[in-house]
């Protein structure tokens, strides 16, 4: 999609600070981080939300959620703890419409809910 600001990212048309790649997705730092290491990992194909992935793609819904898992380890976040994060909808905040996984860490969280 060319007005998607993540797939323009995927495609190397805006810059990023890829912190990972995958033949199925990327990992770059979020550009107004909520926490000491706050990266996004996306599917390279287009998808709207992670229920629209999971429809379609199961199979890369696990990618995503291993890539977030091995950037907390390289950022070195896994042992103590961190946070993947899918806001899906307006509702939830979310604010690019294609699914992404949000990695925190770094510091306490704090309990949600």
């Amino acid at each position: 999609m060319s007005d998607c600001l993540f797939c323009r990212i995927v495609d190397g048309e805006i810059p990023a600070t890829v912190v990972r790649e995958s033949p199925t997705t990327l990992a770059f730092r979020d550009i107004a981080p909520q926490a000491p290491t706050h990266v996004l990992v996306v599917p390279k194909t287009h998808h709207q939300d992670v229920a629209s992935l999971l429809a379609a793609d199961p199979e890369l819904a696990i990618d995503v959620l291993r890539e977030a898992h091995a950037v907390a380890s390289d950022e070195g976040v896994a042992e103590g703890g961190y946070r993947v994060l899918f806001n899906t909808g307006d509702d939830a905040g979310q604010t690019v419409h294609h699914v992404h996984a949000h990695v925190l860490g770094g510091r306490v969280l704090g309990h949600l809910g």
